[in-house]
């Protein structure tokens, strides 16, 4: 009777064993499929955190339809800006305001007198450069009534100086000027050619007079 009871307490003693093992591995492969959620829910987490964060550097943190509106600098008004569509990009590299329906844009001297006047397809501002950028068609009027016209212009506000490298038309009241590359005061009164194309009068009569030189108009 001993060695019988001996026996079947080694059985029931080997049937605790597996049974407890089973349980303690299933718990552990429970643990395991739990933190592989996790793990996956926080891999999906970061992945829509980081294509929000993405898609905000993106975003305009201003989108302004149909504006015309005074804009100043040190409390001082410089100029007057009319454009259909304004953008500010705070978050990109430079960060830059953003004018792709067009611009005309009115610069004010000390007194609110107008000083030129600039109208363009496309514009940029890089706002901590103090640098606008503009393209496209290009329409400049200084308070002398002269006009240029160009495809691509620098504004460069810290050094105040106006300047392009690409071909530039000047119309004068007596003569037309074509030329590559000009440099200008931010009033466009003072200005030199980098290459001039060709001097053409607005008499018919007079035969236009071609040059290479770099011209300076004071």
């Amino acid at each position: 009777m001993s060695l019988l009871l001996f026996v079947k307490s080694m059985i029931v003693v080997k049937s605790l064993n597996i049974s407890t093992f089973y349980h303690k591995g299933m718990a552990i492969l429970s643990g395991a499929m739990v933190v592989l959620l996790l793990l996956s829910s926080c891999s999906g987490n970061k992945k829509v955190l980081g294509k929000a964060i993405t898609e905000r550097d993106s975003l305009p943190i201003m989108d302004t339809r149909g504006v015309t509106t005074l804009v100043s600098d040190s409390g001082i008004t410089r100029y007057r800006i009319n454009t259909e569509v304004w953008q500010m990009f705070d978050r990109k590299d430079p960060s830059y305001w953003a004018f792709e329906k067009g611009i005309y844009l009115e610069k004010f001297d000390s007194l609110l007198q107008v000083e030129a006047s600039i109208e363009s397809d496309t514009a940029y501002f890089y706002d901590k450069k103090k640098l606008w950028k503009l393209m496209g068609n290009v329409h400049v009027q200084n308070l002398k009534g002269e006009k240029f016209d160009t495809e691509l212009l620098y504004w460069d506000q810290n050094q105040k100086k106006v300047y392009s490298d690409k071909r530039v038309r000047i119309e004068q009241p007596d003569q037309i000027i074509y030329a590559w590359g000009f440099e200008s005061n931010e009033q466009m009164t003072k200005y030199k050619f980098f290459k001039t194309d060709g001097i053409f009068y607005v008499d018919e009569q007079q035969q236009p007079v071609d040059t290479l030189k770099t011209d300076s108009v004071n």
